[in-house]
């Protein structure tokens, strides 16, 4: 099942860490080739030397996914790489915590460019590989906070987040001529080395707080992904599945006392 993605052009961006690191190794382990896309190079370097020595294929490129010029010379080389793009998990993004009180004006450009403006631009400079091909995959990487849930500290993460479930709805239309869908991945609370930065304390109460008792891991996150990038998935666009162990059910912190 969803092996369908075998031998396909993958663009992951954001992909030397946390979500996208997950996304990168997933694709490739079935079988993908995976342009690993980060501002980091040891980083970078390090995922990629990870999918090769599981025997999965992979490259980097070293990009700021908020920059035109390089986001669209990102795409020519995988696709020159490759031999043309076929998947973009479009994943990149950051969340400093400032509440409004105290953040600089410039952080929240920083974030919604990184997050919400990359999305765009990274879905754009695909579109003549889609076009040429007949078909493509997209799947952006949203989240629970911002399109439902919120936490003091981050309006500018929660304004990207669904800034982002906003343009894909019309996307998906403006997409489906080129053969091409759209999809979004919700998560919740997931593992990574950002939210391990967050505390003990932080990540125990979150935990509680879910009725699946468990924080999700990238793998989670990177197998509906998988999903929505399969030929398995090609009637589905301009949707969205959130993926959070049930985080956004309980009414109350009592309801799960009640299970």
């Amino acid at each position: 099942m969803l092996t369908s993605i075998d031998g396909r052009s993958c663009i992951v961006t954001g992909a030397s860490k946390g979500i996208g690191k997950g996304i990168a190794r997933v694709f490739a382990a079935k079988g993908a080739k995976v342009m690993v896309v980060a501002r980091g190079e040891a980083d970078a370097k390090a995922t990629v030397e990870e999918i090769r020595a599981a025997g999965g294929t992979a490259e980097m490129y070293l990009c700021d996914v908020s920059d035109w010029d390089q986001v669209r010379a990102m795409a020519a080389h995988t696709a020159e790489t490759f031999g043309g793009i076929d998947i973009l998990c479009a994943n990149a993004g950051i969340f400093p915590q400032s509440k409004m009180v105290d953040m600089d004006p410039a952080e929240w450009d920083r974030v919604l460019g990184t997050n919400l403006k990359s999305t765009f631009l990274c879905v754009k400079a695909c579109i003549p590989y889609f076009e040429t091909a007949g078909k493509g995959r997209v799947v952006v990487t949203s989240s629970i906070t911002g399109p439902v849930t919120g936490f003091p500290g981050w309006t500018h993460y929660g304004a990207s987040k669904a800034g982002q479930l906003g343009f894909l709805k019309t996307a998906a239309m403006e997409l489906s001529r080129y053969g091409t869908t759209i999809n979004a991945v919700m998560p919740g609370n997931i593992m990574t080395e950002g939210l391990q930065d967050l505390g003990e304390d932080y990540l125990s109460t979150m935990a509680a707080s879910i009725p699946l008792k468990r924080l999700g891991s990238v793998e989670d996150i990177a197998h509906a992904a998988l999903f929505f990038a399969s030929d398995e998935a090609g009637y589905i666009t301009g949707q969205q599945v959130v993926v959070d162990g049930g985080q956004i059910l309980p009414e109350s912190l009592e309801a799960l006392q009640e299970i």
